[in-house]
């Protein structure tokens, strides 16, 4: 059974808390259960890791490709727009896929959000679709060659 990762960065451990009118009320422990949920429909399995520290990610990306994880999902918060190293780090573990998900669209944020650098180090970059994003990107990894 192919196994996933979902990492989300900083402050996606704010959820439900954090800036509702954009991000909504409900928690990352709800998302979890939403996309388990789509996991165990779509047949593969799926762990998870949060933190606020762009190194712990770093480190995670490293240890579950030596893992044998079959891709990644990720919303790395605030890193998708000033980290190279995020980048490198998903394209040091390729050809494993990832797909970039983004709650809200940044595409209508403010001018600072607008630019993903990890988004090219991605099959695919899914922003504005709230949770549903990320079942969408887990379909598509699934679905991926």
């Amino acid at each position: 059974m192919k196994t996933f990762a979902i990492l989300h960065g900083p402050n996606l451990n704010r959820l439900g808390k954090r800036e509702p009118q954009i991000y909504g009320t409900a928690t990352l422990r709800d998302l979890e259960r939403l996309i388990r949920a789509e996991a165990r429909r779509l047949g593969v399995r799926v762990v998870f890791f949060q933190s606020n520290h762009e190194g712990a990610l770093i480190d995670r990306i490293h240890a579950l490709a030596d893992r044998g994880v079959a891709g990644f999902v990720v919303n790395f918060g605030a890193y998708t727009h000033t980290s190279i190293a995020l980048h490198d780090a998903l394209k040091s573990v390729a050809p494993l896929p990832a797909v970039e998900v983004h709650i809200s669209d940044i595409t209508k944020r403010e001018k600072f959000r607008r630019h993903s650098y990890t988004a090219a180090a991605c099959i695919a970059m899914i922003s504005g679709k709230g949770f549903p994003g990320y079942l969408e990107a887990l379909q598509r990894l699934a679905a991926h060659g």
